[in-house]
């Protein structure tokens, strides 16, 4: 299935060449591990634009940003 990720903040030196990507996992647990993301840093996941979890599944054409915690203040 082809889906386009975004990696945001201190993941983005994870982020795919070219934002389609194939993948072969059915959930987005599986497309981070695909990305050798480890699933503690990874605090909001959103596709489509609607918040998501990590066990939910992905479907041809998604549209998945990954982001880290982020602090500031």
């Amino acid at each position: 299935m082809a889906i386009t990720i975004k990696c945001y903040a201190t993941l983005s030196a994870f982020a795919p060449e070219g934002e389609i990507q194939h993948i072969d996992g059915r959930t987005v647990a599986d497309l981070i591990g695909q990305l050798h993301i480890d699933i503690a840093d990874v605090k909001v996941i959103f596709i489509n634009g609607v918040h998501a979890t990590a066990e939910q599944q992905l479907h041809d054409g998604d549209r998945v940003g990954i982001f880290p915690a982020v602090g500031g203040g």
